[in-house]
């Protein structure tokens, strides 16, 4: 869906981008991950052509970008912008006519998800009068109306509580489904887990890793270790990370920098072995990781 080919952006001296390549597949969930000043948000600026590169391309759909895309976009920045005096269901209007819509078809739409995302009632309301929970979600209606074929949500879950998070989190997937490719960047990590199939990390204007987020998450397994036995056990000579007791035996989470082949027979060979598997790191631990030591070849 979309390509970026030796994209470069620099501000004043200093490189947002250094010549980066990326991949977004069509249809996918893509995290677009990394620390602060990483370039994320430069990049971002120039899918939604906010910018321009100073050198390479960004390719959508196999062509160059060009300006009439930009309507086939949603953006949800992470600096929101909403006009505050004026009232809720005007200012959804307007922003939705800038985007092609007819003003019946525009109410028409509004009128479905302000019943979904269950804010009915703020429809007459000035955006001023709103908690910032409840405005989030008016920029997110302005952000899906059109039905854009690619949505980019900066930071999309600030300023949410738990439910309303889930109820966003949830609204995402559903136009995943429904065909949109989705592209979202977040310190979430837990977020990324869950949502995401494709993963880019972005540090000091480099992509350090991308690709589909299982295959880098087994990438960057450590020789981490999950037992579940109905007894507890010492496990002589490994160094345990953590114990839980179950109700249907005891778990223990190892660290081994072998495959304990010789363990799992011992303990299946005493009866004891309920469940084993190696445990996938954490989005969090691998960000961490590429950021303080730098990616591990993908091909090592």
């Amino acid at each position: 869906m979309i390509r970026a080919k030796d994209v470069c952006k620099l501000y004043g001296n200093k490189i947002a981008l250094a010549n980066i390549n990326l991949n977004i597949p069509s249809g996918s969930i893509y995290g677009l991950l990394g620390p602060n000043g990483a370039g994320k948000t430069s990049f971002i600026r120039i899918m939604n052509q906010i910018t321009a590169p100073d050198s390479g391309v960004v390719f959508f759909d196999n062509e160059p970008l060009k300006p009439t895309d930009i309507r086939r976009f949603g953006y949800l920045p992470e600096e929101r912008g909403l006009y505050k005096k004026m009232k809720v269901g005007e200012q959804v209007l307007y922003l939705a006519k800038l985007k092609g819509l007819s003003s019946s078809k525009a109410k028409s739409r509004a009128k479905k998800w302000f019943v979904r995302l269950e804010m009915e009632d703020l429809w007459e309301k000035k955006v001023e009068d709103l908690s910032k929970g409840m405005a989030q979600k008016v920029q997110f209606v302005t952000t899906v109306l059109h039905k854009p074929a690619v949505l980019i949500f900066d930071e999309p879950f600030t300023g949410f509580d738990p439910i309303n998070a889930n109820l966003i989190k949830n609204e995402i997937k559903r136009l995943n489904q429904e065909g949109a490719t989705i592209i979202f960047s977040t310190h979430r990590m837990e977020s990324v887990e869950e949502i995401c199939d494709h993963i880019c990390l972005i540090n000091n204007g480099e992509v350090m890793v991308q690709g589909h987020l299982l295959d880098i998450r087994k990438h960057y397994m450590n020789g981490t270790y999950s037992f579940t036995t109905k007894e507890e056990q010492t496990f002589s000579g490994m160094d345990v990370l953590h114990r839980n007791f179950l109700h249907t035996g005891h778990s223990a989470t190892i660290n081994s920098v072998t495959y304990p082949c010789n363990l799992i027979q011992k303990l299946a060979k005493e009866n004891q072995l309920l469940g084993f598997e190696e445990v996938l790191p954490r989005v969090s631990d691998i960000f961490i990781d590429i950021v303080h030591n730098g990616p591990k070849p993908m091909d090592s």
